[in-house]
């Protein structure tokens, strides 16, 4: 990962709520099969550690990104943030971004479906008269 990526993502993480909590018992199993899970549905995950747990954040984050799978972004106080990237949901945003530039391109065009050039596309036509 990129640090460009990783501030990225870092920026987009201080916008979403924790959605788990990590207690004095650590990560189980169960814990880390749900973050899989929800990483597959958001990539993008913030973690919540508690005051009573004894372990180490650093490696409560490797650990669990180990687990899953996932890129630890940052830990940051007692808070992980993790990123696991989806196929599926890249596959989304690339068909959304052709979609959009197909639109831009559509709104270029005039209405018989000639290409609005850049010369004379706002000027006023010759001769008639500007109200």
């Amino acid at each position: 990962m990129t640090s460009k990526e990783r501030t990225r993502l870092r920026a987009q993480a201080m916008k979403i709520d924790s959605i788990f909590q990590i207690g004095k018992t650590g990560i189980s199993p169960q814990q880390a099969e749900a973050v899989r899970e929800a990483l597959k549905a958001r990539e993008l995950v913030k973690i919540n550690v508690l005051k009573n747990c004894d372990e180490d954040i650093t490696t409560l984050a490797r650990v669990l990104s180990e687990r899953t799978g996932s890129e630890v972004v940052q830990v940051i106080g007692k808070k992980i943030i993790l990123y696991k990237k989806n196929p599926k949901k890249e596959e989304k945003r690339v068909l959304a971004r052709k979609k959009e530039l197909n639109k831009r391109e559509y709104a270029r065009k005039k209405p018989d479906g000639r290409k609005i050039s850049r010369k004379t596309a706002g000027k006023p036509v010759k001769g008639r008269r500007q109200v």
